[in-house]
């Protein structure tokens, strides 16, 4: 099943997707309306805590406008947990074809994980366009994304660069015609969530957003 493209659509105009790893899901609510006071109304909360399935509930039946999805979904049941939740879209670091096909199942606009040339053919041969590039910079960072570019891209692959992502960096792989947005937990720490900083999260928030806009506006003023 191809990518539903609504939710991607939405994740490619923001051009940056914060990654949560929550403990409490007690914080969603008040993480969520600070990543959207700073301009990023979505994000990929990861199924690598007990808390996941109820931050996403949580948000996703209060906070309607707020793009919420699934991420680390390595299982075809952690799909379905994820889809009752109210998930709007996953991700995972990897590609297997029984969660592939569980998401398709429920017409979940799914990422698939990838880190090499493999992954990438059997995510295309599954009908993804957008694959996550996953450790980003442990893989060979803007080199091997280029290098992967190279024959997917032309094939309608294009990339969710994510771990290792930083400020240090974010522009460069935003830079790149191939990558549709990137993914990464620097806007949204576990530090700043355990003490409950949503007021830096909002600004971290704010900052990506504007680097988005400044990337976006040197492509455009080179065209």
């Amino acid at each position: 099943m191809p990518d539903s493209p609504a939710s991607l659509e939405e994740l490619e105009r923001l051009g940056v997707v914060p990654v949560l790893e929550l403990d409490d899901a007690d914080a969603a609510l008040e993480l969520a309306d600070a990543l959207a006071a700073g301009g990023i109304a979505a994000a990929e909360i990861t199924f690598r805590t007990a808390a996941a399935a109820s931050a996403i509930r949580a948000i996703a039946r209060a906070r309607p406008g707020f793009l919420v999805g699934a991420g680390t979904l390595v299982r075809p049941d952690a799909v379905q947990a994820a889809v009752e939740a109210g998930a709007r879209f996953a991700v995972s670091p990897g590609f297997s074809r029984q969660v592939d096909e569980a998401a398709a199942r429920h017409g979940l606009p799914y990422i698939p994980g990838s880190a090499n040339a493999t992954d990438i053919q059997l995510c295309l041969e599954a009908g993804r366009s957008i694959v996550k590039l996953f450790p980003a910079e442990a893989l060979g960072g803007l080199g091997l994304l280029r290098a992967l570019a190279g024959p997917f891209a032309p094939n309608g692959i294009r990339f969710m660069p994510t771990g290792g992502i930083s400020p240090l960096n974010i522009a460069d792989y935003l830079g790149e015609p191939s990558v549709a947005f990137v993914g990464g937990t620097w806007i949204a720490p576990r530090s700043a969530i355990a003490r409950r900083d949503f007021a830096e999260v909002t600004r971290l928030a704010s900052e990506a957003v504007q680097v988005v806009a400044r990337v976006r506006a040197t492509r455009t003023a080179a065209v």
